[in-house]
This record gives C-alpha cells, structure tokens and sequence, in this order.
C-alpha cells in the first residue's frame, strides 16, 4: 500500500494522530495553531502553477486507509492475489491545495486561523495524488470519506487530547 497524506481521526475521538515533537504534516499543524499551541501556521510558497499558488496533495481519512488495508488483507486471505506482492496506490484520488484545507478547516469549525505565506521549501512538488485505479478494480475499494470529514474528526481528536 502506498498512501497519501492519512488526516483524521477515529468518529469517537479516542484515536487520532498525535505527533511527538513537529509535527510533519499538515493537519496537525493547523489543528494545533487553531487550539493555541502555535502561535502560527507557515504556508510554504504562494507561487505555485495551481489555482491559489500553493501545493496540491491528496489527504486521506485515516479510517478510509485503515479499510483498505482490511479489504487488501481479505484479499490476500482468500488468496486472490494475483502475485506474491501488489502495489496499490490508496488515496482519494483527487488534491487539494493548502489553502483549500485551511479554508475548509476554518469554514467547518469557525476558527479562523492565523497563517502565513513563507518561502518555499526546496524540493516540494506542485501536486502530489494517488491514481486509485486499481485499487477500485482490483480490491473493490475506494474512499467513503470527505476532507471535511477528515478535518472535523481532526478537530474533534485535537479539542478532546487537550481539554
């Protein structure tokens, strides 16, 4: 399985991602910023060939990748694979920018976040996103969940971990 950018948490709140130290992902920063633990959030480069200038990943709920490995495992349990090894790309498929998730964070929780637009970062790609193709052929799998989903349960982990 190789995934892109797993977001999320648990619908109950009791699992979520809790990154010791930096966090290296995106979502963790902004719910951290959003509670009080950061002071800011850095947006790297607004200059970007995309509709708003910043980069492009595909962020999959937690609990979506987590039924994937399920299905995959079924998969191999009822020996339906089709080589001793398959590599399948597990995400929704389709990107969103940075300040698209910023925005729908802040929409769907009505905490508006203080960022800012900082230099790139060397080496960065314009967009990154899985092609599910195969994944939907061969497992019968594909995302159930939202990036508004993903956010919210985020945001729900991060006000529980710290109340």
């Amino acid at each position: 399985m190789r995934y892109f950018n797993p977001i999320g948490a648990h619908d109950t709140a009791n699992i979520g991602e809790l990154p010791t130290g930096t966090p290296q992902n995106l979502v963790p920063f902004i719910t951290q910023t959003a509670i009080g633990l950061r002071e800011k959030l850095s947006v790297f480069g607004n200059d970007y060939p995309t509709k708003d200038g910043t980069c492009i990943r595909d962020y999959i709920h937690v609990v979506d990748l987590a039924q994937a490995h399920v299905t995959a495992l079924k998969r191999l349990i009822k020996k339906e694979n089709n080589s001793n090894f398959e590599v399948y790309n597990i995400g929704t498929g389709k990107g969103s920018s940075v300040l698209q998730v910023i925005t729908a964070f802040e929409k769907i929780t009505g905490e508006k976040l203080n960022y800012q637009i900082v230099e790139r970062r060397q080496g960065d790609v314009i967009a990154a996103y899985a092609d599910t193709t195969k994944a939907k052929k061969s497992l019968g799998w594909q995302t159930t969940r939202s990036l508004t989903d993903a956010l919210s349960s985020a945001w729900k982990w991060e006000q529980k971990i710290r109340s």
